[in-house]
């Protein structure tokens, strides 16, 4: 049957990954929502394909043949109108939009979405330790029960003795402390040289479960009694970056609150290719998972790599195949994957990479 050929077409171009920015004050199901509509409307809007034919015997018309007696039929196509679109109703009822790493209505920036095969792609970046950018700004001078702007004053303090220099003495310890943490989550001999090289370029990352950890911690304004903060970091949630700003001014004998949250980074997802509102049409949506279609491939390549992984028994036999040059292909595809996609992967620990639940 060659009905809807272009809606079909259409939905099975629908198979990747994307990114939306999503608004302040906007809940993420909405956006959800939203895409998924606008996916739905552009395929049952399609022009529909040639319906099926059959075949219709009608009786001749009166006065012809009027000397035979014999009931003459004649043979004719006409269209099936069990395929009429006032019949069949839309041909599409549901199209499933995925999300990724979630973002609360009080926070706003890049957000991951998966469409068709793209949300199983979706679901093993979300169990990899990406790496994750945030600008927050935050407010000194009062406390409030949940960290926020938005919440009720329970505190009001003094900020005047807040400078650059105590601002980012504070960070620098907070960012310390951090680091011990990762290595301590990360599961590293720190008297080996693997654990060298790796705290070196930067490629450390949490063995299983841990806590929220910054990678990265920096001023980038301070206006008293505003100021603005760059984090990188793994395993958050937003309730946790209002607690920082909390903490940073417990840190300078103050009070402090956070007034805005912004994701600049999902992984290899930046606020520059993200899909503003006006955009989450589907010739947009088309056409980011099109410049992802990289990017997920080689997300898909990391996944099998992880079953093949399953079948070594231990560090000893890996160690062995990379030294004899088995593995020499295996490495190269998880150190090229490293530098674009999961950027705190270890390269050379296969067995490592499959323990990578949050």
């Amino acid at each position: 049957m060659k009905m809807a050929t272009q809606a079909v077409s259409l939905f099975r171009k629908m198979d990747g990954l994307f990114a939306v920015y999503k608004p302040q004050g906007v809940h993420w199901k909405l956006v959800r929502d939203t895409i998924e509509s606008n996916l739905l409307k552009a395929l049952n809007s399609s022009p529909p394909g040639a319906p099926r034919r059959e075949v219709q015997f009608q009786l001749l018309s009166s006065g012809e043949n009027s000397s035979s007696k014999e009931l003459i039929l004649s043979p004719s196509m006409v269209p099936s109108l069990a395929d009429h679109p006032l019949v069949t109703g839309p041909q599409f009822h549901k199209v499933h939009v995925g999300v990724g790493h979630r973002l609360d209505a009080f926070s706003s920036g890049v957000l991951v979405l998966g469409v068709g095969k793209g949300n199983g792609v979706l679901e093993h970046l979300c169990k990899s330790h990406v790496t994750r950018d945030y600008i927050i700004e935050g407010e000194f001078g009062r406390a409030t029960d949940n960290f926020s702007h938005t919440g009720r004053v329970i505190e009001k303090t003094t900020y005047d003795h807040v400078t650059q220099d105590k601002l980012e003495r504070v960070l620098a310890v907070i960012q310390g402390s951090n680091q011990k943490a990762l290595i301590t989550y990360s599961q590293v001999d720190l008297q080996t040289q693997e654990a060298y090289e790796l705290a070196a370029r930067g490629l450390l990352y949490p063995d299983g479960k841990s806590p929220p950890i910054l990678t990265g911690l920096r001023c980038i304004k301070l206006n008293l009694p505003h100021f603005t903060l760059e984090v990188k970091c793994v395993n958050e949630t937003q309730k946790y970056l209002c607690k920082l700003i909390h903490e940073v001014g417990l840190e300078l004998r103050a009070s402090a609150v956070c007034t805005k949250v912004r994701r600049t980074r999902d992984g290899p997802f930046k606020v520059e290719n993200a899909l503003t509102r006006q955009h989450w049409t589907a010739d947009s949506v088309l056409q980011a998972i099109g410049h992802f279609r990289k990017t997920v491939r080689k997300i898909r390549k990391s996944g099998m790599y992880r079953q093949s992984a399953v079948r070594l028994t231990s560090d000893a036999d890996i160690r062995e195949q990379i030294q004899s040059g088995q593995s020499e292909h295996m490495s190269g595809e998880q150190d090229e994957l490293s530098d674009m996609i999961v950027e705190r992967e270890r390269p050379g620990r296969p067995d490592e990479k499959m323990r990578t639940k949050n």
